[in-house]
This record gives C-alpha cells, structure tokens and sequence, in this order.
C-alpha cells in the first residue's frame, strides 16, 4: 500500500475554527500524521492518529467532510476540497484500518491462558505518559511493554472478547464484499441503459456505504464499552483516557441528595418551590392574566455552545453504548449539557415569531390566496423556532407545565382595523393586533403538549397537540411529531388541518444539527384546496442541506395553482401559474419578540419559573447543579404520580380538554359566540 498525502482542512476549535493542514497516511505504521504545512514534512508531525480499531465517518452534513475516530478517543474533523477528494482518502483510510486490525487482531488472540502485563510509566496521578503510548497500536490491544523499574500487573482478560473479534473478523468480510460491489459498479462501461451513474445504482452505493459506517460505529462503542469495563476490573495502573468519564452526579448510587441540598427543595439557599403532592399538586384552575404584566422577552439564548458537548463527548459515547438501533428514547434520561436553556413549550411559542404572517392568512380575497398565505407562513414558522444551528434538546416539560405569552402585532397600513363582534371600538382603534398564546404539558406517557393561539380582533386561532416520540438510529436521533393542528377562520368559516414534519438531530458525535423531513399535508375541506409540502433530508452524497418543496392544489380541478422551493431556513420561492414568482428570504424577515411576565409574577408551574435554577445553573455552565436541579423536578414528577395511582385520583388538565384522540383549547375562540358569523 503506497502512502498518500495533500492537503486538508481540521477543525480545530470554535475560536481557530477549519485551518489548512498537511496531511500523511503512513500504511506502513498505520499513522496519519499532520503538519502544519509541507515544508515541515521532515520534522516532528503536529499530531499522530494510530488507525488500528479507528472508525472512518464520511460526515452527512456535506459532501466534503469526514471524520476519523480513533480508539483512544482523539477524533480529527477533516474537510476534503471536493466529494471526490472525500472519497479518495476515506476509501485509502479505511483499507489501512482494516489492514492493521486485522493485524493486531491476529497478533494478539484472545487466549483465556495469555498474561497481560502492565507498566507504569512515569507518575501513577496522570493519565498522559499513558496517552502516548496510544500512538503504538498494539499498546491498546495489549498491554505487554515491560520497562525495568516498573511495576507489573497480571490478569487473564482478554481486552477484545471472542464476540467482538468475530463481530470485527465478519466486518472485515462484509467490507472485502462491500469494496467488490463498488469497484464492479464503477467498472461498468458508460453504454445506454448500464452506466455507474445510473440512479439505483447510485443509491445501492449510497446506502451500503451508510450501512457499512454506521455498522463500524457500533462496533467501535461496543469496543470502547469494554475496554472501560475490563480496566475497572484489572485494577492497578489504569489509562484513564479510555474510560468515558461519567459526572459523579449521573452515576448510579451518587452522592445522596444531603450532600446537595441543605433543606427541603432547596439547592445550595436556592428554594426549588417543591413540596409533597399533598400540599401543592400541578392540577387547579387556570389563573387569570394580565396582559398589563407582559414585558417584551429580553431573553436571546443562542445555543452555539460547543464547549461542553466536546469535553463531555465521553459521556455521549457511554450513553451510545447502552442504546439500540431503533430504540425509543422517550423514558432515556439525556445528559444535561446538551439541553437548551428553555422548555418544549417555550420552543412551540417560538415557531410564532412571525406574528405578521400569521393574522395575514385571513386577508387573503381568495380561498386560493388563503391557502398559498398558510403555506408560507408554515413554512417560515421553524427557522426561528431554533435556537442557534446547535442540535440540542429543550427540556421535557413536566405534566401540568405551561406556559403563556403574547404578541403585539402592528396594524398593515392596507388592512385598517374593522368593526368586529366582542371588540367595541376597533374600527377607531389604532393599537396593535394582540396575539396570545398558551400551552400546556397534558400528559407524561405518552408525553403530549397541547399549544392553542388566537387573535380575537381577527377572528382567528389555532388549536394543536402534539406527540413526541424520539428514537436512536445510530449517529442520528429522530423525532416524530405525532398530532394535528388546526386553523380556523371565523370571518371566512374555515377550517385548515395540517401535520407536523419529522425532526433529526445528526452527527451526535461530532458536531450535531438538525434538518427536518417527511411530508406535511394541509387541507381545508370547505375552500377544496390543499397543500403538500416535503422536507427532503440531505442525500448522503451531494445534495443541499433543509431543502423543501411544496405544492397548492385544488381539488376539484386537480390543478396546482402555486409551487414552493427553496430552503426552510433560507430562500424560498413561489411560482404561480400565471408565471409570476416571488422570493422569501426567511432569515431576513423581521422577528416579533414575544411577550412573557417576569419569573417572579408567573405561576408555579409556568416554564420559566419551574425550569429557572436549571436555566441559571446552564447559563453559568455549572452542569451538575444544573443535573441536580432538573432531577429534582423530575423526581417531583415520579412522587405525584405514584400518589395518583395509590389514591385512583385521575390527572386534571387546567388549560386543554380530550376530545377523541386529540386535546381542544377549553375556551376556543370558535365556540364564542360573540365571535360566531
């Protein structure tokens, strides 16, 4: 095998950022080493990855990026100039991985007679004279280096189990065939109707590529979950490095809650507001709100922290290991420092940041005008809802959890206020729209929020509940949101259904962000029209990122009036059929901040005083006291609900009702009938 070398970008830190490196694939030593430029080739490398055990990742958020993961737990983020470049080194990678585990595998077999002997090296108190003897492979694999002086340590396990050198002897097969299937598709001559760039060939080259990676991924976190486990079993001198370093906080049989707290519900003097189920439960009536009391939100948290997902990636690693391919996340307890600093509810109040948008629909002339106005305030609605280009998790609200808000949207100079009923005076009223908000945690298992909006004065609400349901798919983590909304106009007695999208958190080990998939259906039965709109998921190879599409039909006549494509966190564009089009720059359209009261006038179980220690401990980057805030209230949750089930008292919603299999606003705006046609 030849070496190969150029020149690629790393990613280095959030302050330094990508830097151009020089980089050497050593086949020989099964090293990529890299120098800050060629010229330096002859000194001493910048760094040295040892590529036995590693993982090649090709990156799906471009086709450009990749990343090496070895098995002591460095990882190097690298970018390639172009897709085929990618290729090149990810394929030249990958064979000398192969070719050196293999080796290492075949040089060390797991014996239950063989004797593993292990040197201290330097001070007992630090890991790093061990760390670089990461850079000879067969130190991970066995620890049989002698050094005089050195104390010896003996034990009989084996550091690669029988299960995981045949897991690793199949791969090795899977990939030798995976390799043939590739080379035979791209030797296919370019003649009509056999080509290597005919689309289904493409996709099998695409998909088993994808398949093959996600497999070596798991294979490396089943490797790295036993290697912490037979350290913790050889006692001794340890390589502390290899062990996912798990907060003592979130470690079973941690500290007991004392060690925490110094009275009932409280923190380090900071008081919770918690108390037994008997004197404080969530259930009771809605308290009256005084618009008077909202202050315009001053709070603008951007979650473009990376800093504790990247010191705490072994963690991450430690919760993989325990998961499954399709598992549901929804009772798995996440590690607090990937959380936003809001709630779920609060994110749902986020998606109406373009409150202009919204109390537009009903000045369409047209039910075809109405529909297209829907459609795009839909499809701008969820840029805004993310905080940052971070994939991380809002809180899980806590059953009986709410929260309120409001908007003050000004008057459009070509829509003067109208008389309306219930509104004495508006014809002469100046002041803006007022847009309220108000949302509710329903129920625990299965963890539904109902979320309901209105504008009186324009006779129009929105009326939603939605199911989350998360699920592991290896170095992705897919939400469903499983429910349905609807839109009423009461001035024009429509009614618009509409579902949710699919939501994916991708590279979980590296850099996480989030893309939105699956089809979206919205249709009003008495105007006849309907719309589709699909968010297409980034193909793993090529392709652009959010990208979204949408039709607006009508029914009847089975002919589509307007046609939608762009990005949905970016430009949009809509074509009509008379040829017209025009654009929307979603990022530049302006943002109406929403309306909250101050923590100290909400209610007990209003989100931000609920969350609020959990809020200022991530602000302040404490991560266990925040960990210890949140399972606090989670532990709250747990009381009450096993007092309910002893006592056979059922849960009472305040603000939203069960109808069949969805939950209604218990005031809606359309059972009023001062707001009735």
């Amino acid at each position: 095998m030849e070496n190969i070398d150029g020149y690629l970008m790393k990613y280095t830190n959030l302050v330094t950022g990508w830097q151009y490196r020089f980089f050497v694939l050593n086949n020989e030593a099964g090293f990529l080493e890299y120098f800050v430029n060629e010229q330096l080739r002859p000194q001493k490398p910048r760094g040295t990855l040892s590529l036995a055990g590693a993982v090649i990742s090709p990156s799906d958020e471009d086709s450009h990026t990749f990343t090496v993961n070895a098995i002591s737990g460095e990882q190097y983020k690298l970018r390639a100039t172009d897709a085929k470049e990618r290729q090149h080194w990810v394929s030249r990678l990958q064979i000398c991985t192969q070719h050196h585990t293999e080796a290492l595998g075949k040089n060390n077999p797991p014996l239950k007679s063989r004797t593993y002997s292990m040197a201290s090296q330097g001070s007992s108190n630090s890991p790093m004279p061990h760390r670089r003897t990461s850079q000879n492979p067969a130190s991970v694999f066995s620890w049989s280096q002698v050094h005089k002086g050195s104390a010896l340590y003996s034990g009989k396990r084996s550091l690669m189990p029988d299960h995981l050198l045949d897991a690793r002897e199949m791969m090795s097969q899977a990939q030798g065939q995976h390799r043939e299937l590739i080379q035979s598709i791209e030797a296919l001559p370019a003649v009509p109707g056999l080509s290597p760039l005919d689309q289904d060939l493409l996709m099998l080259k695409a998909t088993s590529m994808a398949t093959m990676n996600c497999l070596n991924e798991c294979l490396h976190i089943l490797h790295l979950q036993q290697l912490s486990q037979q350290r913790g079993n050889l006692g001794g001198p340890t390589i502390e490095w290899l062990e996912p370093k798990l907060p003592d906080i979130l470690k079973n049989g941690s500290s007991s809650l004392s060690s925490f707290t110094t009275g009932e519900g409280r923190l380090e003097g900071q008081n919770l507001e918690l108390s037994s189920p008997e004197t404080c439960s969530f259930s009771g009536d809605q308290e009256d709100i005084s618009v008077e009391d909202e202050v315009e939100d001053c709070f603008t948290d951007e979650e473009e922290d990376l800093g504790a997902v990247e010191e705490e990636r072994s963690v991450i690693l430690h919760l993989l290991s325990q998961l499954k391919l399709g598992m549901d996340l929804t009772r798995v307890v996440l590690p607090t420092f990937i959380l936003e600093k809001r709630s779920l509810l609060e994110m749902y109040a986020d998606f109406m940041s373009h409150p202009d948008l919204f109390v537009a629909i009903t000045d369409g002339c047209t039910p075809e005008d109405r529909m297209v106005r829907f459609v795009e305030y839909y499809l701008t609605s969820f840029h805004e809802g993310r905080k940052g280009a971070i994939a991380k998790k809002p809180y899980n609200p806590i059953i009986g959890e709410t929260f309120l808000c409001s908007w003050k949207v000004p008057r459009r100079p070509e829509t003067p206020a109208e008389p309306s009923q219930g509104t004495p005076d508006s014809a002469t009223s100046q002041e803006p729209y007022l847009l309220r908000f108000v949302a509710e945690q329903v129920s625990h298992h299965p963890p539904v929020s109902g979320f309901y909006a209105e504008c009186q004065e324009r006779r129009m609400c929105i009326n939603t509940h939605v199911w989350t349901k998360s699920k592991f798919m290896g170095m992705s983590i897919g939400v469903s949101m499983i429910g349905e909304g609807c839109l009423y106009l009461l001035e024009h007695d429509e009614e618009y259904t509409f579902t949710l999208p699919c939501a994916y958190a991708r590279s979980i080990l590296t850099v996480p962000w989030v893309e939105l998939g699956g089809k979206v259906n919205i249709a009003c039965t008495k105007s006849g029209y309907s719309a589709v709109i699909t968010f297409q998921t980034k193909p793993f190879y090529g392709g652009k990122l959010h990208k979204v599409t949408a039709e607006v039909k009508h029914n009847t006549t089975n002919a589509v009036v307007c046609r939608v494509q762009g990005e949905w966190n970016g430009i949009l564009e809509f074509s009509y059929t008379n040829g017209e089009t025009r654009t929307v720059d979603v990022p530049k359209l302006p943002v109406t901040r929403k309306r909250v009261r101050p923590i100290e006038k909400q209610g007990l179980t209003e989100s931000r005083r609920l969350w609020q220690h959990v809020t200022e401990s991530l602000r302040e980057k404490d991560i266990e006291k925040a960990t210890e805030h949140k399972r606090l209230l989670e532990e709250r949750q747990r009381t009450e609900e096993r007092h309910r089930v002893e006592t056979e008292t059922s849960w009472r919603t305040r603000c939203f009702d069960k109808e069949g299999e969805g939950w209604i606003y218990h005031k809606p705006l359309w059972k009023n009938s001062a707001f009735k046609s």
